[in-house]
């Protein structure tokens, strides 16, 4: 790969956001361009930014996560959203997919499968459970 994936995390807590950063900096292929609280400043970076990947939590106050993922793929249609929660039930991702998500992941899932989750939506493949 020549160009690093540009990535946007997007969660509400601090703690979350940095130890995501952390695990995705290992990967030599991937950039954190960025960093946001919620989805209205997701809205803002992301057109500041223009990342390749947006990691985005579900559950965030004012704009959720599954507003923000809309708004986003409107807007910047070449852009993917990769969600994440810690709820994975069917109805949960049901709702990530309507709302324009590449695909969803387990908040606590192990950094190879975050990895591996950003490169594969950033490649234009889907990330979905197995058993959704």
């Amino acid at each position: 790969m020549d160009q690093a994936i540009r990535v946007l995390v997007v969660d509400d807590h601090d703690a979350v956001r940095a130890a995501v950063s952390e695990v995705l900096h290992e990967a030599t292929d991937i950039s954190v361009v960025g960093q946001a609280a919620g989805g209205e400043d997701a809205l803002v970076l992301a057109a500041a930014l223009g990342p390749d990947v947006v990691l985005l939590d579900v559950t965030m106050p004012a704009m959720s996560g599954f507003q923000a993922a809309r708004a986003l793929t409107d807007r910047h249609p070449h852009l993917r959203v990769l969600m994440f929660s810690a709820e994975d039930r069917r109805d949960v991702v049901e709702n990530a997919r309507q709302a324009g998500a590449a695909g969803f992941l387990v908040k606590g899932c192990r950094g190879p499968a975050l990895i591996r989750a950003i490169r594969r939506v950033s490649a234009g493949q889907p990330v979905w459970p197995a058993r959704t």
